[in-house]
């Protein structure tokens, strides 16, 4: 396989670059691409377990997806896109990659369709960042922390997380995935909180300027130009971002019982103005949702030709399968005062009664006995081992649909679209 991978590198490497290639050319480079990873398919199917045991020592190594991922490219070469290569491919717009991120769904596809490996990863994901605990010390002096894109601050025994990608309305991007895990991490972290609310900033795009607005999905112009990332925005999201709020953070200490419980906490959000895509992705993890009485939910997934994260597993238990496949196949919304907002959110309140409202839920979920009952209904209506086998093809579906051409074409229509409107 590394033999044949390193032919195929070597004759793409002999290429022009992807947009000035001719139509012959471009047909060598994907029979090359498509070859490469058939083999590396067939590797993994054998030896999937023996790989991750190698690289994390017979699991005695707790390794991150990226770290995983270019770990397996130096210790098994051709497996995966080195360092490197990722590094070169990030400086290219998306329709001008090679795709070389197929490879990682491919692999992570096998991790995580492995049994023990897959619970492995799955729980070294659950992990706290290093970039957390880097800041735990401030946050616990000074009860704020700010970041780039997010706003974390303690008031009693709730944390209020705040979205503020202001220019973008929020949209999520790498940036935002890892400033939000980090503001995850410190709510668990922290003792003294017992609940999370997670609420979108006051924004200064000009059509919202003054306005809350709680997350207008995937960043496309972000992802038009190649910013961003399968593994640390895509995979990290839902293992580790999002996986954080529903499984909490992994136990490292038995308790007196010896059992160790992982350290989750109740979550509340409050959605003002629309909660679209990877926004209302969010919501379906979270305990409580009060929803302003003028906001919409969407899931534009097919209008933009990728999968919604885990809302394809999650969503047909709130709504049911015919709403769930209006939602994500036909792009419905659901507005706040429609009959249908009582599938997606708990209490809809006017604009300025949000505030009060969010004060309520934090109050109510303020419980020990919701922070046991929660933890029993996450295992009853979605086990660790279904979410797995769901991101397990979810890798490989999500890596291929980045690269496909319908996406790139909407991809394309959108950002030549947004600057006539900027102009």
């Amino acid at each position: 396989m590394a033999e044949a991978v390193r032919r195929g590198e070597t004759l793409l490497g002999s290429l022009p670059a992807k947009p000035r290639r001719d139509a012959a050319q471009q047909r060598a480079a994907a029979d090359v691409l498509m070859l490469c990873n058939a083999l590396r398919t067939r590797f993994l199917a054998t030896h999937a377990a023996s790989v991750y045991d190698a690289l994390t020592e017979s699991r005695r190594r707790a390794l991150r997806l990226t770290e995983l991922l270019f770990t397996a490219a130096e210790t098994f070469p051709g497996l995966a896109p080195t360092r490197a290569h990722m590094a070169q491919e990030s400086k290219r717009s998306q329709a001008d990659k090679d795709g070389l991120e197929i490879a990682q769904g491919i692999f992570l596809r096998a991790i995580l369709n492995d049994d023990v490996a897959g619970r492995h990863l799955m729980t070294a994901m659950l992990r706290p960042t290093r970039r957390a605990a880097a800041l735990r010390a401030d946050f616990a002096r000074s009860d704020r922390v700010e970041l780039e894109t997010v706003l974390l601050e303690r008031h009693g025994p709730a944390a209020h997380v705040t979205l503020h990608n202001l220019q973008c309305l929020n949209a999520e991007d790498d940036r935002l995935v890892d400033d939000l895990e980090t503001a995850i991490d410190l709510v668990l972290l922290d003792d003294r909180i017992r609940v999370g609310v997670l609420r979108g900033g006051v924004m200064n795009h000009p059509r919202y300027r003054g306005r809350r607005v709680f997350s207008a999905g995937i960043n496309l112009a972000a992802l038009h130009s190649g910013e961003i990332s399968f593994a640390d925005f895509l995979m990290r999201r839902e293992l580790a971002c999002i996986g954080k709020i529903v499984w909490g953070l992994t136990a490292e200490q038995e308790n007196a019982s010896g059992y160790a419980l992982p350290a989750h906490k109740p979550w509340a959000a409050a959605v003002d103005s629309f909660a679209i895509g990877g926004g209302m992705q969010l919501l379906l993890v979270f305990d409580w949702v009060v929803a302003a009485s003028d906001a919409y939910f969407s899931l534009p997934a097919a209008q933009e030709g990728i999968v919604p994260g885990a809302a394809n597993l999650r969503l047909t238990r709130f709504t049911g399968s015919r709403l769930a496949r209006r939602l994500i196949l036909g792009g419905q919304r659901i507005r706040a005062l429609d009959r249908e907002a009582a599938l997606v959110c708990d209490e809809v309140v006017a604009p300025e009664e949000v505030d009060a409202a969010v004060e309520r839920a934090t109050h109510a979920l303020d419980n020990p006995a919701v922070v046991a009952n929660r933890h029993m209904l996450n295992h009853a209506e979605e086990s660790p081992e279904a979410f797995r086998r769901y991101l397990a093809e979810f890798a490989f579906i999500q890596a291929n649909r980045l690269y496909d051409m319908d996406v790139l074409d909407k991809l394309r229509r959108t950002w030549s679209a947004s600057r006539r409107s900027e102009s």
